[in-house]
């Protein structure tokens, strides 16, 4: 598949005049399908299906991509197609039936950079509680955990010095995520400086994120604090918790990360219905995350 790839983008590149960053975006796009299909162990363009394509968008959906992103996806894979159909390369066109994401006229579920960055600066990390807000923050961006994995963290949760920190996920299942500089810094200040003070010895049970109380923060209470820094940095998106989450998984893909890490990160057992859970490397995961992540 990679060697259909490369004829692909060089046909762009030299024949349709396109730009780098066009390219570029090809390329990262048809990748992560390539990616999907090695986990089902595809490598052959004439077998790839119908239901594949289909399975992949599942997955997309899953991992929080919402209207314009699969729709760019999709162009992606059909001028792929398209391409290998001219020249006799596969005999059946498998996007062919498939209609083109719609596009939701509503605001997208997910922040740009630009704004995510916007949100993480609004806390005033001289005040107690601002500097638990931004380790809040920094932490769900940098690792796309549910908010009910964050409110169940607790200190010896973290494993700073190898880049990661442990979760439990639905049906309590562990899992490891790297973290990136940027929230390590701010949660160990967090951790220096603010938990102390917030601590309760008999209330506190080593949870990471307290309340004003010293008792694990609520669900609420995050809520609110988002909501805060949200309209504080005059965003005007729906925004949540889960936002974070989609932000996390849609920046790392659209930077070329490989869809199969992703999923594991965010704690996804499977990459489709057919697909049997496979264990991915740790050493490698943290790997992608620091190369495509924007604060890894």
């Amino acid at each position: 598949m990679e060697l259909f790839l490369k004829e692909y983008l060089a046909h762009l590149k030299l024949e349709k005049n396109l730009s780098q960053n066009t390219v570029a975006s090809y390329k990262n796009d048809i990748n992560a399908f390539i990616s999907f299909l090695k986990e089902l162990k595809i490598d052959d363009p004439s077998n790839v299906t119908t239901e594949h394509i289909n399975g992949f968008f599942k997955v997309l959906k899953e991992l929080g991509l919402l209207g314009s992103s699969t729709a760019r996806y999709f162009s992606s894979l059909k001028g792929f197609f398209l391409f290998l159909i001219k020249n006799k390369y596969i005999l059946k066109n498998p996007i062919e039936k498939i209609s083109a994401p719609r596009i939701s006229k509503k605001l997208p579920g997910v922040l740009d950079i630009n704004e995510v960055e916007a949100i993480l600066s609004v806390p005033d990390t001289k005040e107690i509680l601002g500097l638990r807000d931004k380790a809040i923050l920094e932490l769900f961006y940098a690792c796309g955990t549910r908010v009910s994995e964050l409110l169940n963290l607790k200190v010896n949760d973290l494993f700073f010095d190898d880049g990661i920190i442990r979760v439990f996920g639905k049906g309590s299942k562990e899992r490891l995520i790297p973290i990136g500089s940027s929230a390590i810094t701010w949660i160990g200040e967090y951790l220096k400086k603010s938990r102390p003070l917030l601590m309760k010895k008999l209330k506190s049970e080593n949870i990471l994120f307290l309340n004003s109380r010293g008792t694990k923060l609520s669900r609420m209470g995050v809520w609110k604090i988002i909501d805060r820094c949200v309209k504080e940095a005059g965003i005007k998106k729906d925004v949540h918790p889960h936002t974070f989450r989609h932000s996390f998984a849609t920046h790392l893909l659209e930077g070329g990360a490989d869809l199969r890490a992703v999923q594991e990160m965010l704690g996804h057992a499977d990459i489709s219905t057919t697909q049997i859970y496979t264990h991915i490397d740790r050493d490698y995961i943290k790997q992608v995350h620091k190369q495509y992540h924007p604060r890894g």
